[in-house]
């Protein structure tokens, strides 16, 4: 009986698969999101001010490290949690791929939160005239605790290594 329950625990990791496949659907929407803010700075580059278009590139420089972090959540969590990806040695391989394990996939998860929400802030910032100080204030204090979050995930997990 005991083998059995453990088979189907050890099984059921497949149940994750879907969901990273779920991801790059993510991706693509993404994607999407990315090719029409493109078209439209083109359609209005001429009209718009130089303060307009950075924030339009902001934006998809933030969309770009959103896909980012989409692909490395979905291939590094499938390869640690369900499978090893067949990557042919011939073929184009990412060179993380296989090498980051979840503790070091929680730090570029969290490094890469921060560097996201540095973007968001620096937008909320070149808009700053049409925002309110008091969310101004919320922006930053949010964007203190994903560094303070990113810092202390990476103190306690030196702190691991170190007792290994």
């Amino acid at each position: 009986m005991e083998r059995v329950i453990e088979t189907l625990m050890y099984r059921s990791r497949w149940l994750l698969a879907p969901i990273y496949l779920g991801l790059s659907v993510a991706l693509i929407a993404l994607g999407i999101k990315f090719f029409q803010e493109v078209i439209h700075l083109l359609l209005h580059i001429m009209e718009l001010k130089e303060s307009s278009m950075v924030l339009v590139v902001l934006s998809l420089i933030d969309i770009a490290m959103v896909g980012g972090l989409l692909v490395m959540v979905m291939m590094s969590g499938y390869e640690n949690f369900v499978s090893q990806l067949d990557v042919p040695d011939d073929g184009e391989k990412l060179s993380w791929l296989g090498k980051m394990d979840s503790s070091s996939l929680k730090a570029k998860i969290a490094a890469s939160i921060v560097a996201i929400s540095s973007i968001h802030l620096l937008k909320v910032f070149m808009d700053a005239q049409d925002v309110e100080n008091a969310k101004i204030m919320w922006y930053i204090l949010l964007h203190m605790t994903f560094v303070a979050s990113a810092f202390a995930m990476g103190y306690l997990d030196i702190l691991a290594r170190d007792k290994d």
